[in-house]
């Protein structure tokens, strides 16, 4: 009896070792497969509440996204919160990559509009201290008509809705009364009627010859440059916004969880997806934005041809400094041709402007260097206390030596130097959108060889095809479907090829500048110059004193002219010419020994004829 109770003793036995064994090892398996790995990157990533990660792996889990066959730490919850992070994540890494480019364009964007405004405001005292040394009959009533042109082109180069040309010629319409009664005509008492015809018939009787026309279109030219590339920076840092906060598609959320999250539903949080996965998942997600590197380029590119207008031979510096001597020239010129203006306005205004019977009329020669003619009223300079020339250079040397032309040893922040600073960090983004997908899947977030991520397990390398950037690849993109463009993105690529095309219409030349190794001479690394030409306007060395010769200064105080043999208006309209009064500067007036030598061979030619 006994050993028949013995097998079944053993039969028991055998059972219950082994439901043990099986309990036992179920154990161990339950304890390799924990998902308390997975629970500790989903708090440190911010993912969500820890709660919502199970503590052993679960199987039959109904998920949207990370299917497989097998135990998942994953719940329904937890994709719907990888989701969200994804999202976040993807956004804070395309933000900080393109936070370097937005900062460039915004801080250059405020650095040219500070260097512009600092331009303006010297050109306005520069023109200032002429009219108040040279024209003080009228500074005081002229001074608000420089306020309100200086205010005009102020906001033309900040973008409003402003002429520069007809800023200018409303400036001479201005000035025109004030001449004609205090320079042309001096002591003739006006009245309103008078100085609205006088402002209304400017443009027709020509006062002051061709320098309000020369000096319209000089300004407006290289303000111009300077005002499309401020409004250029303001729509550069637009499509940045956009881009920076675009939204994703459905498809490309899916995508994303797949390559970032889903190896951590298998226990898997070090893994890193595969390179060329990487690149499939952010070329299909980025392709609306891919599209948008064909017009960036062309973008960037019209921002350097812009530059190069505007900075390039000191254009806008020159045409500002310039300003002075063009309304010095113009106000020459009216005095030198006072009979004729006052006899026309006499006959379209009806104005008796006779003689003043409280100033003795003088009438001192006038010399250019075309002709010599007589004015009825005496110029400025001969009114004023006779300053020499070289006491007038002294006293403008302190107003030229700040104005940054080319940039010195101890000033490296001219207008050129922060435009040669802003091409070359500008070179680097050329390419940013078609760069983006490639610079999001490198570094510590890929890995290129040994194993890695595939979306679907762990792999040697990745097998799948990798397609190119733009909407058109992504037909045969196996991890994201692209389905249609972003609408925001299209409308930023359409807003950005009409600016490019507004532009180039706006300014045909472009493209056809010469490029900073061809522009100008002496410029070194540093920035400092090595070699200074008069005609560039840079500051000059040793004392300080300026000894450079620029239009705005040839015929100011007394009448400070140019030497006979210097361009004329029509030759060089950039540089107007002066007007000499005998009796300046003695050295001025001194024939050059060129024409004596001409002079003394003619005499002996006509000698030999007879």
């Amino acid at each position: 009896m006994s050993r028949g109770l013995c097998p079944r003793v053993n039969g028991c036995g055998s059972a219950w070792i082994l439901s043990a064994l099986v309990f036992a090892l179920s154990v161990m398996d339950a304890d390799a497969y924990s998902c308390h790995e997975v629970r500790t990157a989903f708090q440190l990533r911010q993912v969500g509440p820890p709660q919502r990660v199970p503590e052993t792996p679960g199987r039959d889990v109904d998920l949207m996204i990370c299917k497989h066959q097998g135990p998942s730490c994953c719940t329904r919850k937890m994709e719907e919160s990888y989701q969200v992070a994804v999202k976040r994540e993807t956004l804070h890494n395309i933000q900080s990559y393109s936070y370097e480019l937005e900062h460039l364009i915004s801080g250059h964007a405020d650095a040219f509009q500070d260097m512009f405004q600092y331009l303006l405001s010297f050109s306005q005292g520069h023109l200032s201290s002429l009219l108040e040394g040279t024209y003080s009959s009228l500074s005081r009533q002229a001074l608000p008509h420089v306020n309100q042109l200086f205010s005009s082109l102020s906001l033309y180069i900040r973008g409003a809705n402003v002429s520069a040309e007809a800023s200018i010629h409303q400036f001479y319409n201005s000035l025109f009364p004030l001449a004609y009664t205090r320079l042309i005509n001096p002591g003739l008492e006006g009245g309103s009627e008078m100085d609205d015809c006088l402002r209304m018939i400017r443009q027709d009787v020509n006062p002051f010859g061709p320098h309000p026309g020369v000096m319209a279109k000089e300004l407006a030219g290289a303000l111009g440059a300077g005002r499309r590339l401020g409004l250029a920076l303001e729509e550069g840092l637009e499509v940045m916004n956009a881009t920076e906060h675009v939204s994703m598609s459905k498809e490309c959320v899916k995508g994303l969880v797949k390559m970032v999250y889903c190896s951590h539903c298998r226990g898997l949080t070090l893994i890193k997806p595969c390179v060329g996965y990487c690149l499939n998942v952010m070329r299909g997600c980025l392709a609306s934005m891919s599209e948008l590197d064909q017009p960036w380029r062309r973008y960037t590119s019209l921002l350097e041809q812009l530059t190069h207008t505007m900075a390039g031979h000191h254009s806008l510096e020159l045409a500002l400094l310039g300003v002075r001597g063009y309304v010095n020239e113009a106000l020459l010129y009216a005095q030198l041709h006072g009979p004729l203006i006052t006899a026309t306005v006499d006959k379209v205004c009806g104005l008796s402007t006779g003689e003043p019977t409280n100033m003795p009329p003088t009438s001192p020669e006038v010399t250019t260097s075309t002709s010599t003619v007589t004015p009825s009223s005496p110029p400025p300079s001969a009114a004023s206390s006779q300053r020499l020339p070289e006491q007038w250079l002294g006293q403008l040397a302190h107003l030229r030596s700040s104005f940054p032309l080319k940039p010195s040893k101890n000033n490296k922040h001219s207008l050129r130097t922060l435009s040669r600073e802003f091409l070359m960090y500008l070179q680097r983004y050329k390419s940013f959108f078609a760069a983006l997908p490639d610079m999001l899947c490198e570094g510590e977030n890929v890995v290129e060889d040994s194993m890695c991520w595939s979306g679907d397990e762990v792999v040697e390398s990745y097998a799948g095809r990798v397609v190119g950037n733009g909407l058109h690849a992504q037909r045969q993109n196996p991890e994201v479907k692209v389905r249609s463009p972003n609408p925001t993105l299209a409308e930023v690529k359409e807003r950005l090829e009409l600016f490019n095309q507004e532009t180039q219409d706006m300014f045909p030349q472009l493209g056809q500048t010469e490029t900073w190794d061809e522009l100008g001479s002496g410029e070194t690394e540093e920035g400092s110059t090595t070699d200074c030409d008069d005609e560039d306007g840079c500051q000059a060395s040793g004392d300080g004193q300026d000894q450079t010769s620029h239009p705005d200064a040839s015929s100011e105080g007394n009448s400070i002219g140019r030497q006979p043999g210097r361009d004329r208006p029509h030759e060089n309209p950039s540089k107007p010419p002066s007007v000499k009064v005998i009796g300046g500067s003695q050295s001025d007036s001194w024939p050059r020994p060129w024409s004596l030598a001409l002079l003394f061979a003619a005499l002996c030619l006509q000698w030999t004829l007879y």
